[in-house]
């Protein structure tokens, strides 16, 4: 195969892979996540999602800042690769962003980056989950709350994958009255529409 014909390959592959999907920062992006946890999270909150990211651009390209280990960001296209069955479901707000909101978004998304991942999921900023960081993003940034808050102890507690996972996260003491925001509660908001999906 010649060089040219190889960047022409290359350069299709590139515009084809967001041809019926064009990004916007502010997307919200859900995926079956591989990760040890992703079965406990999928039983406890009844969803296949279990996890989720935001779409924000660098230096004019689409990735999801998520928080894993440590709050990052991913090329858009390998995050939507990552999932199980590279399956995916892309939301947006009904009513667009402002320009000052989507502003407020990249100014607020500074405070969070390299953060650690929440094991605990306890609802403060020292460390941070996927849903919560989706959540204060677009509360902080919009004033809007994408999904009500619920508590740790609302969730399937008695699903043995999630009683192993509590377990070994805290043991015997488990702050069921801790807030938390699941990936399915987000996915769920009224105030979301699809846009794309896999």
């Amino acid at each position: 195969m010649s060089g040219r014909s190889a960047f022409l390959i290359a350069l299709f592959v590139s515009v084809s892979a967001f041809a019926e999907y064009a990004p916007q920062a502010g997307d919200i992006v859900f995926h079956t996540s591989r990760s040890a946890q992703s079965k406990a999270i999928q039983a406890a909150t009844k969803s296949p999602y279990s996890h989720m990211g935001i779409v924000l651009f660098r230096d004019g390209k689409p990735y999801v800042y998520e928080a894993v280990q440590p709050v990052k960001y991913t090329p858009l296209q390998q995050w939507l690769d990552r999932g199980e069955g590279r399956r995916y479901v892309i939301k947006r707000l009904k009513s667009p962003l402002s320009a000052a909101a989507v502003d407020k978004l990249y100014q607020d998304s500074k405070r969070y980056e390299g953060k650690p991942y929440d094991l605990a999921f306890e609802w403060s900023d020292d460390r941070i989950y996927c849903s919560e960081l989706v959540w204060k993003l677009y509360q902080s940034a919009t004033g809007l709350e994408l999904a009500p808050l619920s508590r740790l102890g609302d969730f399937d507690l008695a699903h043995p994958a999630v009683k192993a996972k509590l377990k070994e996260r805290y043991g015997t003491n488990i702050p069921i009255n801790e807030p938390v925001v699941s990936p399915a509660a987000i996915f769920a908001s009224p105030l979301l529409q699809t846009v794309a999906t896999k």
